[in-house]
């Protein structure tokens, strides 16, 4: 097939679920823009600033883009493209948009409170404490794959001759490995990555000072972006993976107790430029690749190499391999976190909830089709599940993506392509790192509070302490488990905590006598398919030897049966008391 079919019929879907969905949701929940914000209401200039729509969209889609887009759809790709294209349509529709606009307009009309504080009132105690421990669990090993992630992509090196390239080139920088001449990928982004965020403090101060408006903001944050890839070029940093790990551990232990304004708004802002960049110079590609023939060489289907792949069916295997192109707990912990304490009125929750995860699944479907187009199956196979080394995917879409750029545009270099394609997850893989210590922080802090009863020690309140209990934990994952062994884990837990994220949603609904359909079914299915995968994981896990990761996944399914159970009580009731409302009094 075509690779522009799949992409202009998801692009039709998409545009219909923006024009439909949106309006809806927001009629069920009384959207008001007379309604003062928290970031107004509640301004403390740290978390709760308010901010440009703009701004905020950009760092919201950063911090939930991260690589989950990427990863998930590229190795979700060895059930066939079919089976992924089709989830990522149905499941960010109807799924992964619904779950982020509801987790943010819940936390609008509750004081910025995160899903966790949301789910205290809603759920009551228990599920409270139930909601904590398994949000603490599930973003620390989110935050150890982000950091496995980030020191893959930093380190990635790849045959030259693979490339078409030949050693006079002087574009990238070879090392020898086994005889065999490479280029080192990975330090390009490095130093790229290093300077925007060397830099981002300064833009931070512009803007929060209304030193520059909205357009010299987005003239700065690209400036930074060209500059810094050209320095990357010029000077590009190589460390090993271990100099990798403990370097973003230290950073992003400084990081996350710093004020949002200051690193993690800014540079997310100045990230989402080389996203909006690299998104578009694909979309470009993909449409004269489409008009120039070239068609999809991933199989439709192909459930036996997928099962063997990922030891598991397409259900509920796939399902939570795609994590973030579908559906992502991550986004309601970010909605209701970070982003709702920002949002200057309740209406930007259709165009930074629904729309930024609309974004996001375009971009999975970009994703699906460049590698399944630009990679042979045979040799997709030898980079993304290679017998006996580790898997990397992001090489896989970085090598893909750099072919069909270059095969669009001749004018750009393959070597500049690949980096770009690596810098396109690297910026984001960072950003989603800190934003989810930040987020584990937050939650860590909220646990103590109910273990001493709202009155916890001073060393319990402290910022720094708990930055250091959630990044050493995040550590000790990070040595664990490779980002093979443990994507399924964080895809379960991942998903997971939409399910959670959406029963509460549910049940806020319910004590309101609102609508609620809408939130039910996805919470209903996806907690029966993480129930499932986490099964399968503490199995497969534990079989292996691998006692961190396995009974990890037991902790997770045991901890979530309580939580659901609660759930499903508290359900109940609300059902019972409510007074149903109908749909035309909803939107008054």
């Amino acid at each position: 097939m075509n690779l522009l079919v799949p992409v202009l019929l998801a692009a039709v879907f998409f545009l219909i679920a923006l024009r439909w969905y949106p309006p809806y949701i927001a009629r069920v929940f009384r959207e008001d823009d007379r309604n003062v914000p928290p970031s107004v209401r509640l301004a403390d200039g740290v978390d709760y600033v308010e901010s440009r729509t703009q701004v905020v969209f950009a760092h919201h889609f950063a911090t939930i883009a991260g690589a989950g887009p990427i990863v998930g759809p590229t190795l979700a790709l060895a059930f066939g493209w079919q089976p992924v294209w089709l989830w990522v349509i149905v499941g960010g529709i109807f799924f992964g948009a619904v779950h982020d606009m509801t987790a943010m307009f819940m936390s609008l009309r509750e004081n910025g409170s995160t899903i966790a504080a949301v789910a205290r009132k809603t759920l009551g105690p228990a599920g409270y404490l139930l909601n904590l421990i398994v949000l603490i669990f599930v973003l620390t090993i989110i935050n150890a794959i982000f950091l496995n992630l980030s020191v893959t992509a930093l380190t990635s090196v790849y045959p030259l001759d693979a490339l078409g390239l030949d050693a006079t080139q002087s574009l990238l920088p070879m090392q020898e490995i086994d005889g065999v001449t490479h280029v080192r990928i990975g330090g390009i982004a490095t130093t790229s990555v290093f300077l925007i965020t060397l830099f981002a403090p300064l833009l931070g101060w512009l803007i929060r000072t209304n030193r520059i408006g909205t357009p010299g903001a987005y003239a700065w944050a690209a400036l930074m972006c060209v500059l810094s890839v050209v320095a990357g070029f010029s000077a590009p940093i190589s460390l090993d993976g271990d100099a990798w790990r403990l370097l973003m551990t230290a950073y992003v232990l400084v990081a996350c107790a710093l004020p949002v304004w200051l690193v993690l708004q800014p540079r997310d802002f100045t990230n989402v430029q080389i996203l909006y960049g690299g998104l578009a110079l694909i979309a470009i590609a993909v449409v004269v690749a489409g008009l120039s023939g070239v068609t999809i060489q991933a199989p439709a289907f192909d459930f036996e190499t997928g099962e063997r792949a990922l030891a598991g069916g397409v259900w509920p295997a796939l399902f939570i391999t795609v994590a973030c192109g579908a559906i992502s707990g991550f986004h309601s912990l970010v909605a209701s976190g970070t982003t709702s304490k920002q949002l200057p009125r309740e209406s930007d929750a259709r165009r930074v909830g629904y729309g930024a995860m609309i974004l996001e699944s375009f971009f999975a479907v970009l994703v699906i089709v460049t590698v399944g187009s630009m990679l042979a199956p045979g040799e997709y196979l030898s980079i993304v599940y290679p017998p006996g080394t580790a898997s990397n995917p992001i090489l896989g879409f970085a090598l893909a993506a750099g072919r069909l750029i270059t095969g669009a545009m001749p004018f750009i270099p393959i070597g500049v392509a690949i980096v770009l394609g690596i810098l396109m997850l690297e910026g984001f893989v960072v950003t989603t790192l800190d934003s989810s210590v930040r987020l584990c922080r937050y939650m860590l802090r909220e646990f103590w509070d109910v273990v001493y009863n709202g009155q916890p020690p001073a060393w319990a309140q402290s910022t720094f302490l708990n930055s250091a209990l959630v990044v050493a934990a995040m550590f000790f994952f990070a040595i664990s488990g490779t980002v093979r062994q443990m994507w399924p884990i964080f895809g379960a837990g991942n998903q997971l905590i939409g399910a959670l994220a959406l029963t509460t949603v549910t049940v806020w609904l319910v004590q309101r006598a609102r609508r609620h359909r809408f939130a039910l079914v996805p919470a209903v299915f996806m907690v029966a398919t993480t129930f499932a995968a986490l099964f399968l994981q503490a199995r497969l896990n534990l079989a292996a030897g691998n006692g961190v990761l396995g009974y990890t996944a037991v902790a997770l399914l045991f901890l979530s049966v309580g939580v659901v159970v609660v759930g499903a009580s508290r359900f109940a009731q609300a059902l019972q008391q409510a007074t149903p409302v109908p749909m035309e009094s909803a939107a008054d």
